[in-house]
């Protein structure tokens, strides 16, 4: 998800303008910032673009380990308290008062400004770690999604009559190499196409899966699937408990979009409050979500009951139109380059930044070589440190990558891990402490009742998708990811 903000800038005020207050200017926000023109609808469609994602892909899935009374109450469940500690976050964007105190432009700022000290590298840690794990789970994806296209078009050729198995390690390094490429450029995360794409891509691929797990409906002509989801025989009763734990994560995984919400909120203008504009956004966008949520991993699950796959469109639940499978699987491949590098940025700028600081006279870390490039008006410029430290990146979640290529077990991680201290318990404490609730008072009971109950869920998702990936290991070799 990128965003585009108004810069610091640093505007020099002439004579004349001395006696007008920034906050009065046409031009400018209170904070000397060029004056924010977003309103609830930019910001839903921000936080929309930002959620739809590879998250959507996994649904039909959790919901067949679930089943159709727990599968879609869970979903529910996971949209309110989203829902809702994003409205405890919206709060938090400004310290003090709502329409003029001291705001905080990133989720980090709020955190120091609330809780300060050792919470603020817990959140630090946390998100970072949530960062790295998102690197690793677009590596899997996308080159599933490679493969897939591959494996379709082998299937297509040879009637079905060919297993078309093959090694996914190829495709996995061919990202790499391209993921190297793109984190050569600086503030990759400021093109502003860059989210129209990504928009675009995971609209078109999203959209495919629902109509392709429509049409698979009608053509079966009824709803498979059961009430308890997939039954004890199919799977022994701890492969059960363990794949409905997971499937939490993967539903969890599919709503982490907390980090982003206080950038997201940034680009409001006011009056009114940008907290009151926020609230409505993240209704609007919460309401879209979850519709197109339940529409994709309602449908999928319907068309292919207990055996849907772990990944919609690569699982081939579907082999036939095989084009319009090859556009989707093309579509989250584009998306995923785009993403990666997005996720990536903050992770890069906090290595550089800290190196940058550590060393201020090393010219390995801190000089840009020029080099002019025929045909190109402005030279391209390299900075050794950036580009040995993010090859290394790269090439490090690459291998992560090869060594646990299980899509469904990363991702139901990482929204395990992610989903409790970033989008409830950070939330809940600042919220806390910007609203002056009284401790042991029924509303600071109750919030930490909330906290305190996904705190378990969270626990309950992170134990299941480890145990996915140690029954898988079981039956694995390192670098031979057979597809």
């Amino acid at each position: 998800m990128t965003m585009e903000k108004g810069g610091n800038n640093n505007h020099q005020h002439q004579p004349f303008e001395v006696s007008i207050d920034t906050a009065g200017s046409k031009c400018f926000d209170d904070d000397g910032r060029l004056k924010r023109t977003g309103n609830k609808w930019t910001a839903s469609a921000h936080i929309i673009t930002a959620v739809i994602g590879s998250g959507v892909l996994s649904l039909a899935w959790a919901i067949a380990q679930l089943g159709w009374v727990a599968g879609p109450a869970m979903m529910i469940l996971f949209s309110f308290v989203t829902y809702y500690t994003s409205t405890l976050l919206s709060v938090c964007y400004r310290t003090g008062d709502q329409l003029n105190g001291k705001r905080n432009y990133t989720y980090t700022d709020a955190v120091r400004a609330y809780l300060g000290g050792f919470k603020v590298k817990i959140c630090g840690v946390v998100q970072y770690a949530n960062l790295f794990g998102v690197a690793i789970g677009y590596t899997i994806a996308a080159s599933i999604s490679m493969m897939a296209i591959k494996r379709s078009n082998c299937f297509h050729s040879s009637g079905g009559k060919n297993p078309c198995h093959m090694n996914g390690n190829v495709y996995m390094i061919s990202f790499g190499i391209v993921e190297i490429l793109f984190s050569q450029i600086p503030d990759f995360d400021q093109l502003w196409w860059l989210s129209a794409l990504a928009a675009v891509m995971s609209f078109t691929y999203s959209t495919i899966g629902l109509g392709l797990g429509i049409g698979k409906v009608i053509e079966n002509k009824g709803i498979k699937g059961s009430l308890t989801g997939i039954t004890v025989g199919t799977v022994t009763e701890t492969q059960k408990v363990w794949r409905s734990f997971q499937a939490l994560g993967n539903i969890a995984f599919a709503y982490s979009y907390s980090m982003i919400l206080i950038e997201i909120q940034d680009t409001i203008k006011s009056p009114p409050s940008e907290s009151k504009t926020m609230k409505k956004a993240t209704l609007i966008s919460v309401i879209v979500t979850t519709i197109f949520y339940m529409l994709c991993g309602c449908f999928g699950y319907a068309a292919f009951g207990d055996i849907s796959p772990g990944n919609l469109l690569t699982g081939f639940g579907f082999y036939n139109p095989f084009w319009l499978l090859d556009i989707a699987n093309a579509a989250i491949v584009i998306h995923l380059v785009g993403a990666y590098q997005v996720y990536c940025q903050p992770l890069y700028s906090v290595v550089e930044k800290t190196a940058a600081e550590k060393f201020p006279d090393s010219d390995f870390v801190n000089k840009d070589i020029e080099i002019l490039i025929p045909c190109v008006a402005s030279p391209l410029k390299i900075n050794l440190f950036r580009l040995v430290w993010r090859t290394i990146f790269v090439i490090i979640t690459t291998v992560i990558s090869m060594l646990l290529p299980f899509f469904n077990d990363i991702v139901g991680l990482i929204g395990a891990v992610g989903f409790w201290p970033l989008t409830v318990y950070f939330p809940v404490e600042m919220y806390i402490v910007q609203m002056k609730i009284p401790k042991w008072s029924t509303k600071w009971i109750c919030l930490h009742m909330l906290s305190a109950a996904c705190l378990v869920i969270s626990l309950a998702a992170a134990a299941g998708s480890v145990a996915g990936v140690i029954a898988d290991l079981g039956v694995y070799k390192p670098f031979h990811a057979m597809y």
